[in-house]
């Protein structure tokens, strides 16, 4: 009887470790910033209202990203437009949720590179960005989407940046496109050792096949014999 219920006990903590493997945990890397991580000052025009959100594929890791895999990008920018800037709009609110395959398919692009030495666990900040000069780059251009105002959002390592309307194309045929800056121009200002760019978020990570519980099922189901078995013996 003991050693029965020994058995059982050892086939069920392999069972639960199996179950905590089977949904084991990642971080991938997700972005998120707004207008209050910055000083923002208008150089034309007044938009200084602003959020990005854009969660990766990629795991939270130091090396080169350019254009990496992404799931999701949302971000909004709004304000009011001087007068006589290219869209005639007196202001606007873009606001913009997509996948990764639609933010590269409309002609966006991102691009930075995390220091081999970043602390990971407190997330990723700026000055953890390599590069002596522009260290980060969102360019969010549209192509033939009609949109006047889609983003280019650079922050360099010395604690500048800037945000300004992209060269985006408005429409193909006939050709329109805005120049950058047209729209609006912002200057931004921070501390690269205090600001939060990257932080790690957490992703269960399931075998393929569904809820992933085909093995887990048998093994339950082969302690759930022994038990049976055990108990017929006693």
């Amino acid at each position: 009887m003991d050693l029965g219920l020994a058995m059982i006990r050892k086939i069920s903590l392999i069972v639960i470790a199996l179950a905590t493997h089977s949904a084991a945990n990642a971080q991938n890397m997700f972005l998120s910033m707004d207008q209050d991580d910055f000083v923002v000052t208008n150089i034309f025009s007044d938009v200084d209202n602003f959020a990005f959100d854009i969660r990766f594929s990629a795991p939270l890791t130091s090396g080169s990203f350019v254009n990496p895999d992404i799931t999701t990008v949302t971000y909004s920018v709004s304000g009011t437009l001087v007068p006589g800037t290219p869209s005639g709009f007196p202001a606007f609110a873009l606001e913009r949720t997509m996948t990764g395959d639609e933010f590269y398919a409309q002609g966006s692009s991102i691009s930075f590179e995390i220091a081999a030495g970043a602390l990971l666990s407190d997330g990723v900040q700026i000055d953890e960005l390599v590069g002596n000069g522009l260290v980060f780059t969102f360019n969010g251009k549209e192509i033939d989407n009609g949109r006047f105002h889609p983003t280019l959002f650079e922050l360099n390592s010395d604690g500048t940046g800037m945000m300004q309307n992209s060269d985006n194309i408005i429409v193909l045929d006939p050709l329109q496109q805005v120049a950058f800056g047209s729209e609006y121009i912002n200057t931004l200002a921070f501390d690269p050792g205090n600001t939060t760019i990257m932080r790690g978020v957490t992703v269960t990570n399931r075998p393929a096949g569904g809820s992933g519980g085909g093995a887990l099922s048998f093994l339950a189901l082969a302690a759930l014999f022994s038990l049976v078995a055990v108990r017929r013996r006693t």
